[in-house]
């Protein structure tokens, strides 16, 4: 939060956009102590993460703007609604810790719920009709890509030897089926690839990722920045490719590396241990 906050909180009148606006906890800290010239613009796919943001930046007022829509929409969106000349632009990506812990959509290994993982919960396709349906080599190339799963054909094989799947416990059985106890691994749960690799592909995160990081580019003024926070390596390639590509076009990226979570941040939210924030600033 601190390091979002020291590079993008706006230093003129202007637009912020949160195209993940989540909770509203990077809106909040990002528009703390800014005058009425400075305006924000808030996305997200999740109702009921609007709601709760939409009572966290209540106080204000008419500044704020809140639509449901995905960041692969930002350019149209931003050209209907008038918005230009952005400050400021954060995308937080992945899920957040309501949507882990308290959703019921099968996000998490951790408890047993319906096999969904929809961050957009109108979205058509759930993860049970993925598992369910996809064959055996198409899971396991899903698994490698999106999970990096070393394990990912006697995943897949086993996914498919224990169809249907309905729940976020037969998926763990499956995994804990396939991959030796031996070859567990000691920091993660051995289901945690699996569980993110399924949660990316029903969500087109990568694939929105690509759509959306030129047209937020676009969207900044000069000296405007953009903030990307990314929690797999797999999305930190992509914003690193991405970010390179646009410095041929008047983009720099303010640190050669990425910036991550300071060690008192871990410990107090060790959800935060893989974050890493990439800023990209427009000069011209």
């Amino acid at each position: 939060m601190d390091e979002v906050a020291f590079f993008l909180r706006p230093r003129r009148e202007g637009w912020v956009i949160d195209g993940t606006v989540g909770m509203g906890g990077h809106a909040a800290a990002l528009l703390e102590g800014t005058g009425t010239g400075v305006r924000f613009l808030g996305l997200d796919v999740d109702p009921e993460a609007l709601a709760r943001a939409g009572d966290r930046l209540a106080p204000l007022g008419d500044r704020v703007r809140l639509e449901r829509a995905s960041f692969r929409d930002l350019g149209a969106l931003a050209d209907r609604l008038g918005v230009a000349g952005a400050q400021s632009i954060v995308l937080d990506l992945g899920i957040s810790s309501y949507q882990l812990d308290e959703s019921g959509r099968g996000f998490s290994f951790q408890v047993d719920e319906p096999l969904d993982m929809r961050i957009d919960p109108s979205a058509r396709s759930r993860a049970a009709d993925l598992l369910n349906g996809l064959p055996e080599r198409e899971l396991a190339e899903l698994l490698h890509e999106y999970g990096e799963e070393r394990h990912a054909r006697r995943i897949a094989r086993a996914i498919v030897r224990r169809r249907p799947l309905t729940t976020t416990t037969d998926l763990v059985a499956a995994v804990r089926s396939a991959v030796p106890r031996r070859a567990w691994p000691r920091r993660l749960h051995v289901a945690t690839r699996t569980f993110l690799a399924v949660r990316m592909a029903v969500n087109d995160e990568r694939g929105v990722l690509r759509e959306a990081l030129p047209a937020a580019a676009d969207l900044l003024a000069v000296g405007g920045r953009l903030g990307v926070i990314s929690f797999h390596s797999g999305e930190d390639r992509v914003v690193k490719q991405t970010f390179r590509l646009l410095a041929a076009r008047g983009f720099t990226e303010l640190e050669p590396s990425p910036v991550r979570p300071s060690d008192d941040e871990v410990r107090a939210n060790p959800r935060a241990r893989s974050a890493k924030l990439r800023v990209l600033e427009r000069w011209a």
